[in-house]
């Protein structure tokens, strides 16, 4: 994949491209944590052109036992990209969509052909910088966040706990230590289409899109997540405090970050 950007697990990349007047840095880091055997997180950064995109940054947590949930996130990246290079679809959403829809059907094949795959899925966050706009499809919990003066979750977790907050059953605060907080709604790699969200939102110069897994929201608190990258103008040092942090709450999950820096 020489050109479209690179897997990365315990080492990180950083990289530079022009986009029209605005210069994108990128780093991302996945750690497996301090409770969990492997890493079951998979993430994708590229600040150069993938397909007809401009550039391509992405995070997925797989699910379905200790190897199905580590194949689960890698192969569905891996298929979303080859979904890519192939297009000419040059609308981001629309190539988006199709993608992660395409992707989620080929996950639930595979978990077909090996009874030890059986059930297994992933969440995914894209994200795509085209000129001053950010896209962005979810599927799952994982987190795309953009920092600047203030924090802003700009995802919705699929999960049943966001289920229960949205229709007034639980409190927002009380959500974090709830016993079902692992439970997504939705998936890549479900029999049943599995739809991701989609959004489209203007971005500045000086913002920054957080992407991470679980492992970093469920045990940092979003305003420290913000104090961390605010304290920490290199991205390197602020992937690497993230993920510090995390593991200092307990690591209970693997951890992945991604941090593009407008």
């Amino acid at each position: 994949m020489k050109g479209m950007g690179r897997f990365l697990d315990a080492a990180y990349w950083t990289a530079t491209k022009e986009v029209r007047i605005m210069k994108l840095v990128s780093t991302g880091r996945t750690d497996k944590g301090r409770k969990r055997s492997n890493n079951q997180d998979s993430i994708f950064v590229s600040d150069t052109p993938v397909g007809p995109l401009p550039n391509l940054y992405i995070v997925a947590d797989g699910m379905g036992g200790h190897a199905a949930g580590d194949f689960a996130s890698r192969y569905a990246i891996s298929v979303v990209i080859d979904f890519i290079r192939q297009s000419t679809v040059r609308s981001p959403i629309s190539l988006l969509r199709r993608a992660l829809v395409y992707a989620s059907n080929e996950l639930y094949k595979e978990s077909e052909k090996d009874k030890d795959k059986m059930g297994m899925g992933t969440t995914m966050v894209c994200a795509v910088i085209l000129e001053d706009k950010l896209y962005v499809a979810n599927i799952g919990d994982s987190r795309l966040y953009i920092v600047n003066d203030d924090i802003r979750q700009i995802t919705m977790d699929h999960s049943l706990v966001e289920e229960l907050i949205r229709s007034g059953q639980l409190e927002r605060n009380k959500g974090r230590n709830h016993p079902e907080k692992n439970i997504i709604t939705r998936a890549m790699g479900s029999r049943d289409e599995a739809m991701p969200d989609f959004f489209e939102l203007p971005i500045s110069v000086g913002d920054k899109i957080l992407i991470c897994s679980d492992g970093l929201s469920n045990m940092v608190e979003d305003d420290e997540i913000k104090d961390i990258v605010q304290d920490n103008p290199v991205l390197d040092d602020a992937v690497s405090s993230l993920i510090s942090r995390a593991n200092y709450y307990g690591g209970n999950d693997n951890i992945s970050v991604v941090i593009v820096s407008v």
